[in-house]
């Protein structure tokens, strides 16, 4: 991907310079930075606007200096944005580490040299859960983000549980979930595919484009808010990169031809990172997820599935199971066809997941599961016996 911010180098490796070889002077101008906003630069390029400049200000860190935003983390360094350009910097000694997006204070490390001093709260936070099946750890994919965008291209069939468990992780973000229905030019699907994602995107705005075509770019743009951040998920090979190339108006990723076998596409994107849109807008791509395991998703379940809460409310029962209770408000939705089935499975599904994943990573959860299941096995063995006694009397 092309890093150029369009500084120079020269400011660069001055700003290097500035951070590391003249402490005495950063000093001085660290003791008006906190209080004023005025005196902060940032890089507007990277959504740097007054409100960050707030933010800043309302989160003075010891040894901050100068604010920056992490544009990309690599394996041994992380790459930041600051109001002069791009500069590489070591990984902080100590937590939290931080990922794309995030909002940070320079200042000179102990080695004497540019280093992330603190990374800012962040206002929203996109998470999944690790790709091995045994961890209740997060993988932080994107912070500090305002709209989290669902590519579904419309070259492959629509996977509805793929798509609600990817707008579970969206809602529970902070951020707003937009859904991104790519290749639209491919009109004799295109209709079909829509119709279906409407459906299922529960509240969720849909626009539809066709980077090819040049359609809908308008309208995505205008759903990102000014200086406003867009993260992109989706699978390999659902036009994202060719996508980021319209939405910038140049070639900033290599696209791929997708397997006309199983509709997948090679991974041309191996990071997260930033990219400044034209208008102050940024723009982050993250390479193609095959899955996408939820971490914590209570909030993101309840904003995903309301309709299902408001029937849980309507139940007779307030501890109803929603399984062969009389006057169950959720079976008389399935029976009369209200409630899809395949709605209704896909939400005991995520909900089983998140909550054995709260078990791994909540001790006292994990203790309340183990004793209710002692209990039912207690249960279980009286009714047993009961049973034998009943039919040997």
């Amino acid at each position: 991907m092309n890093n150029s911010s369009g500084r120079s180098t020269a400011a660069i490796h001055h700003q290097s310079r500035e951070l590391s070889g003249n402490n005495h002077e950063l000093s001085g101008h660290n003791e008006q930075l906190p209080g004023n906003t005025q005196q902060l630069r940032g890089p507007a390029e990277y959504g740097f606007t007054d409100r960050a400049a707030a933010y800043f200000a309302d989160h003075p860190a010891t040894g901050g200096q100068l604010p920056a935003r992490v544009v990309r983390v690599d394996r041994n360094r992380v790459r930041v944005a600051t109001a002069d350009g791009l500069l590489g910097v070591p990984y902080p000694a100590a937590p939290p580490m931080p990922a794309s997006g995030d909002w940070v204070w320079l200042g000179p490390n102990p080695a004497g040299e540019p280093g992330i001093a603190a990374v800012l709260p962040r206002t929203s936070e996109l998470s999944r859960k690790r790709a091995f099946e045994d961890s209740s750890e997060a993988q932080i994919l994107a912070a500090n983000i305002d709209v989290v965008g669902v590519v579904v291209p419309v070259d492959r069939p629509l996977t509805h549980n793929r798509l609600e468990r990817t707008l579970v992780a969206a809602w529970d973000s902070g951020a707003v979930p937009l859904v991104i229905i790519t290749k639209a030019d491919l009109a004799d699907i295109a209709d079909d595919v829509v119709g279906k994602v409407v459906l299922q995107a529960a509240g969720a705005d849909v626009v539809t484009t066709s980077a090819e075509q040049g359609d809908g770019l308008d309208e995505l743009l205008a759903r990102i808010p000014a200086g406003g951040t867009l993260v992109l998920l989706g699978p390999s090979g659902a036009g994202k990169s060719t996508l980021i190339n319209a939405l910038v108006g140049r070639k900033v990723q290599s696209t791929g031809e997708v397997r006309t076998a199983d509709g997948r596409g090679r991974h041309t994107t191996t990071s997260r990172e930033l990219v400044p849109l034209p208008g102050g807008a940024v723009l982050m791509d993250t390479p193609g997820v095959r899955g996408f395991g939820l971490f914590d998703a209570d909030d993101g379940m309840g904003e995903m599935f309301g309709d299902l809460e408001e029937l849980f409310g309507q139940c007779r029962f307030a501890d109803c199971a929603h399984d062969s209770e009389p006057g169950c408000a959720v079976q008389a939705a399935l029976a009369d066809e209200r409630l899809d089935t395949r709605r209704w499975a896909s939400y005991l599904k995520l909900q089983r997941e998140v909550a054995a994943l709260n078990r791994r990573s909540d001790a006292a959860a994990r203790r309340a599961y183990q004793r209710e299941w002692h209990q039912k096995v207690v249960a279980a063995g009286r009714s047993q016996r009961a049973a034998e006694r009943y039919r040997n009397t």
